[in-house]
């Protein structure tokens, strides 16, 4: 298992209340559209599409439906520009990586649904 790097309690709190307020709670996912939302759990609840240790979407399942992809391309960058500004805001050097596996490990991953299928640090795909 790959360690994250130590953040004290308060470090942790400032990044994880900067992530919320660039992100998560401006909306269910980023910058997406209701209909990309309903695309994505769709594909979530059918396997095809999971949260990983990243703090991104992935694909489980190849998929040809321009639409999934389009939504996960438009979740992913705008949860990269959120990192992006979590790391800058935290001032003490905090990577976009380390932002980006905080945020799974904090938001994320507490939020996956019995049955959903996530990537976990290791690269498995495991399902809850």
């Amino acid at each position: 298992m790959r360690k994250l790097p130590e953040m004290s309690f308060r470090k942790l709190f400032v990044v994880t209340a900067a992530i919320m307020a660039l992100g998560v709670a401006a909306g269910a996912a980023f910058a997406q559209t209701p209909a990309q939302k309903a695309t994505i759990d769709a594909a979530k609840a059918q396997g095809t599409v999971g949260e990983q240790a990243d703090g991104y979407l992935g694909f489980r399942v190849p998929s040809s439906d321009p639409a999934l992809t389009a939504a996960v391309q438009v979740t992913n960058a705008a949860r990269r520009e959120a990192y992006a500004r979590s790391a800058q805001a935290a001032g003490d050097g905090a990577t976009v990586e380390a932002a980006a596996a905080r945020m799974f490990q904090t938001q994320l991953l507490p939020r996956i649904s019995s049955g959903q299928w996530y990537r976990n640090a290791q690269g498995q795909w495991v399902q809850r």
